[in-house]
């Protein structure tokens, strides 16, 4: 069964980009949100697998999405989308429970590696029958 994917982006050509990639990688993308506002109604309804979460969003930003979905629910796993630059947001959001980043402009390679090492540390974790 694909793992689910919730994409996190207010830039729709990001959202449709990530889209495209996790589709031809056999992931399932079960919703789009364009801000952390949104990502945090959709997150409760969807419930994925894994989020895509853009840091820099009108509303509600990334970084506080992130915070308030792992508060939420701490088997959340988020990948940070971030442009150069936003190093130490990315850190932040990290700290926060992210578990792991990826830097635009990316290639689709780097989309799916970051991805599967997300699915293989809970893998890895439940397999040593580790919870977090």
């Amino acid at each position: 069964m694909a793992k689910t994917v919730l994409i996190v982006d207010d830039v729709a050509f990001v959202r449709k980009t990530l889209a495209e990639i996790l589709k031809e990688g056999h992931y399932q993308v079960v919703g789009e949100a364009s801000d952390g506002t949104e990502a945090m109604e959709m997150y409760a309804k969807l419930r994925p697998d894994l989020v895509t979460m853009d840091i820099v969003m009108p509303k509600m930003s990334g970084l506080e999405a992130t915070r308030k979905l792992v508060k939420a629910d701490k088997d959340a796993r988020i990948i940070i989308v971030s442009a150069m630059g936003q190093e130490s947001l990315v850190m932040e959001a990290i700290n926060a429970g992210a578990k792991d980043f990826l830097l635009k402009p990316f290639s689709a390679s780097e989309v799916l590696r970051t991805l599967e090492r997300a699915l293989v540390d809970e893998a890895t974790m439940m397999t040593r029958g580790v919870h977090r």
